[in-house]
C-alpha cells in the first residue's frame, strides 16, 4: 500500500507522545482492509514525533499492541512538503478535480517538487519489493506520477491505483499545464479505480483527447506504449461492522457524556451535526447559512435546534483554507448574535482535531446529520454515520454532488448550493416523525452493510485478478 497519508500519526505533547488517527477518509476505509491482509504501508511521515518512534529504516509495526502490518514511513524536506504536497497536490490538482470554483494555482517549482518526492516513493517501493514479484496499491491525487516510474523500473510489478477524489471532464482538466505527464504516469498502472463511472467516464475521455493512445470504451480501458490500463469503477465504502461495536462501546458513552456537558443543559433538544476537515469544497458555510435561514423562517425553533460543527484544520499553509477559516469565524459569529439566548447558542463549532470515538459519539448524539459538500469523490462521514446508528434513529442529509448519494437514496438529498432547500430540508429533518426516518435509515444500513469496504476491497482484487491471471499467479 502507498499513499501519502498515514494511518496514525505520532504528535508531541506536554505528556509525552500522542498517537492520532488523521482526520481522512481514505485512511478510515484502507486501514482495516491492511490490518486484515497485513502487509507493507508506506506513507509520507508527517508527525512531530514519528521519527522518535520509528526505527533506523523509519519503519514501525502497527497497532503496536498486537501487530498486523508494517508502516514505512518516507521523510520529506519542508521544500519538498511545500511543493508536492501544498503547493501541487493541494492547490493544482485538488482545486482542479473539484468543481467548486476556486482556481487552481499552477507552479513549475511546485511540479519539480511534485516529481521529486514521487520517485522518494518510487525507490521506498523499490527497495521493499526487492527482486520478487510484487503487486502495489497505490492511493490518490498525491502520486499520479508513481506508477509509470515504477513500471519504467520494474514492468513486471502489477500496479493498481484508487483515485479518491472526482475526475474532471476534458475542458477542464485541459488547462492543467502538467496535464500529459499526468496522464502518463497514471496509465503506469494496470488497474485504476474511480469510486462511480461518471468519473471513468471522463478519465478516458481526458486520455483520448489529451494525449497519444488507443481508448477502448467497450472494455473500459487505455492503450498507451503498448501497455493498457484497465478502467473500473468501486464505490468505496467503511467497516460497517466495526463502526456499529464501536459506536455501542464505553468510550463512545463516555464522550457522549462530555458532548452533552460541554453543550449545556440548554443545548437545544434535537442536534444537526456535520464533521468535515475545514475544507471549501465541504459545504459548511452553505450549512450554517442554511441553518441561519431555518431559524429565521421558524422562529419557534430557537432554543429547540443547534447545530454542532466538529471541524477538524486543514492545509492553514494555503491562502483559500485561511480565508476559509476567517469567513467561517465571521458567520458564526453573525448567526449566533442574531438568534441566541441567554442560555442558547445556535452554532456550537468545534474546532479541532477529534479522535475516532469523539466523531462517533457525535454521529450518536446526532438527530440529523448533515453532508452538504459542493462536490466529493464519494464522502465516507455518510457512511459512516450510517453505520454508527445501530439504533435505527437519525435522519441524514446529503449533497447531491457526493457519490454516496448515488447509493443512499433514503437520505434527504439536496442541491448544496441552493440555501432555501437546505433550509426546508433541515425544517423537514427537524418534523420528521420515527415512523418515517426510522425505515429510512434501516435501508441505508443494509446498503452499507451489503456493500462495506471489505467487499470494496475484494471486487478490486476480483477485477484485478480476472483481467490480470493471464499475467501474474495470485
Amino acid at each position: 500500500m502507498v499513499s501519502n497519508r498515514e494511518p496514525v500519526v505520532h504528535e508531541r505533547v506536554a505528556e509525552g507522545v500522542r498517537v492520532l488517527r488523521p482526520a481522512s477518509g481514505m485512511v478510515a476505509a484502507i486501514e482495516p482492509i491492511v490490518r486484515a491482509v497485513g502487509g507493507t504501508w508506506i506513507a509520507h511521515g508527517s508527525g512531530s514525533a514519528d521519527r522518535l518512534v520509528a526505527g533506523e529504516r523509519g519503519r514501525i509495526a502497527l497497532p503496536p499492541e498486537d501487530p498486523k502490518y508494517v508502516l514505512q514511513r518516507v521523510w520529506l524536506t519542508r521544500a519538498e512538503e511545500d511543493g508536492y504536497y501544498y503547493g501541487l497536490s493541494n492547490t493544482a490538482i485538488w482545486p482542479l478535480c473539484h468543481h467548486v470554483y476556486s482556481r487552481p494555482r499552477f507552479s513549475r517549482c511546485d511540479w519539480d517538487a511534485y516529481r521529486a518526492v514521487n520517485k522518494r516513493f518510487r525507490d521506498a517501493v523499490l527497495e521493499e519489493a526487492g527482486s520478487g514479484p510484487a503487486i502495489v496499491f497505490i492511493q490518490d491525487y498525491h502520486l499520479s506520477l508513481l506508477p509509470r516510474l515504477i513500471k519504467e523500473a520494474r514492468p513486471d510489478i502489477k500496479v493498481i491505483q484508487f483515485w479518491h477524489i472526482p475526475w474532471p471532464n476534458r475542458e477542464t482538466f485541459r488547462i492543467c499545464p502538467f496535464a500529459e505527464e499526468l496522464l502518463d504516469g497514471l496509465l503506469g498502472n494496470d488497474l485504476i479505480g474511480f469510486h462511480i463511472q461518471y468519473y471513468c467516464r471522463n478519465f478516458l475521455g481526458t486520455v483520448d483527447r489529451g494525449i497519444e493512445s488507443r481508448v477502448d470504451y467497450e472494455n473500459f480501458r487505455a492503450f498507451r506504449g503498448g501497455h493498457s490500463t484497465y478502467v473500473r469503477a468501486f464505490p468505496i465504502s467503511v467497516d460497517y461492522a466495526r463502526i456499529g461495536m464501536d459506536s455501542e462501546s464505553p468510550a463512545v458513552r463516555l464522550k457522549m457524556a462530555g458532548f452533552l456537558e460541554e453543550l449545556g443543559e440548554s443545548n437545544g433538544g434535537k442536534l444537526f451535526v456535520g464533521a468535515d476537515r475545514i475544507d471549501y469544497t465541504k459545504g459548511i458555510p452553505e450549512r450554517l447559512r442554511a441553518f441561519d435561514l431555518m431559524l429565521r423562517r421558524h422562529p419557534e425553533l430557537k432554543a429547540k435546534a443547534t447545530l454542532v460543527q466538529l471541524a477538524a484544520p486543514s492545509r492553514t499553509h494555503i491562502e483559500a483554507y485561511r480565508k476559509l477559516n476567517d469567513e467561517l469565524d465571521d458567520l458564526i459569529d453573525e448567526i449566533n448574535w442574531r438568534h441566541q439566548t441567554e442560555t442558547w447558542m445556535p452554532i456550537r463549532f468545534l474546532r479541532g482535531h477529534h479522535d475516532y470515538h469523539a466523531v462517533l459519539a457525535a454521529y450518536r448524539l446526532a438527530h440529523v446529520g448533515l453532508v452538504t459538500s459542493l462536490h466529493d469523490g464519494m464522502n465516507l462521514v455518510a457512511k459512516e454515520f450510517i453505520s454508527a446508528r445501530t439504533d435505527g434513529d437519525g435522519v441524514l442529509i446529503l449533497s447531491i454532488y457526493t457519490g454516496a448519494a448515488r447509493e443512499l437514496a433514503d437520505a434527504l438529498l439536496v442541491n448544496s448550493y441552493d440555501i432555501d432547500q437546505m433550509a426546508d430540508a433541515m425544517h423537514a429533518a427537524y418534523l420528521m416523525p420515527a415512523e418515517d426516518y426510522r425505515p429510512r435509515m434501516g435501508r441505508m444500513r443494509a446498503q452499507v452493510q451489503g456493500n462495506n469496504v471489505f467487499r470494496w476491497g475484494a471486487r478490486i482484487f476480483e477485477e484485478s485478478e480476472r483481467i490480470l491471471a493471464p499475467e501474474v499467479a495470485w
